[in-house]
């Protein structure tokens, strides 16, 4: 099964290959990279998709990059979700596809595109909020929560091990993300988050 390598390393030339390199040493295939966020304080963080080969561990993985000037793992766990990383522009392929499903199509695709558990889409009602679609991983009741821009919401679960976020979908509509046991969600996934809500809702509308 493929593994989700979430990895802060320094934004100059070069930084990239030594991660690489010290991965296929611990025995990591690469099958894809993604720039996450780049940082002010000049470093960048990137989410690494790898196969192990027969008798590596990922704790390996993790040893090698650690040993690297300037790098830090922040998350490594099974990626169930398949051999790639599904891209923003793949996204609103599919969103205009068929327009008038696109914000079903939207909560969907979510789990894979932001590497998350499970997505939904509530709307306000007078109990909080009522769930129109969600994921099959999701749980049967979400929690209303009042945003007027992406943010992070309170965890849940257990010692608190489901990250959730969230995006407004127009006035009486909320799109929410859930992530068990981290990483944290970045400004830039928040940000992304917003642009697509954004997008799918003004898609199906045309």
């Amino acid at each position: 099964m493929p593994f989700l390598l979430r990895v802060a390393l320094p934004d100059v030339p070069g930084s990239l290959g030594r991660v690489a390199t010290a991965i296929g040493e611990a025995g990591g295939d690469i099958e894809a990279i993604e720039i996450v966020e780049k940082r002010h304080d000049g470093t960048a963080v990137d989410d690494v998709l790898l196969e192990m080969a027969p008798g590596a561990m990922p704790d390996s993985v993790v040893s090698a990059c650690q040993s690297l000037e300037g790098v830090e793992v922040i998350w490594i766990s099974r990626y169930a979700a398949g051999g790639n990383l599904f891209l923003d522009l793949e996204v609103v392929e599919e969103l205009t596809a068929d327009p008038a499903s696109a914000l079903d199509t939207l909560v969907g695709l979510l789990p894979v595109t932001f590497r998350v558990d499970w997505a939904a889409r509530l709307q306000r009602s007078d109990g909080g909020g009522r769930v129109l679609m969600a994921t099959d991983a999701a749980p049967r009741t979400i929690g209303w929560t009042e945003l007027k821009t992406a943010d992070r919401l309170p965890a849940s679960g257990e010692d608190g091990v489901t990250l959730h976020c969230g995006a407004p979908l127009g006035d009486d509509g909320l799109v929410v993300l859930g992530r068990d046991g981290g990483p944290e969600f970045l400004d830039s996934e928040l940000a992304r988050l917003a642009h697509l809500v954004a997008l799918a809702a003004s898609i199906s509308r045309s």
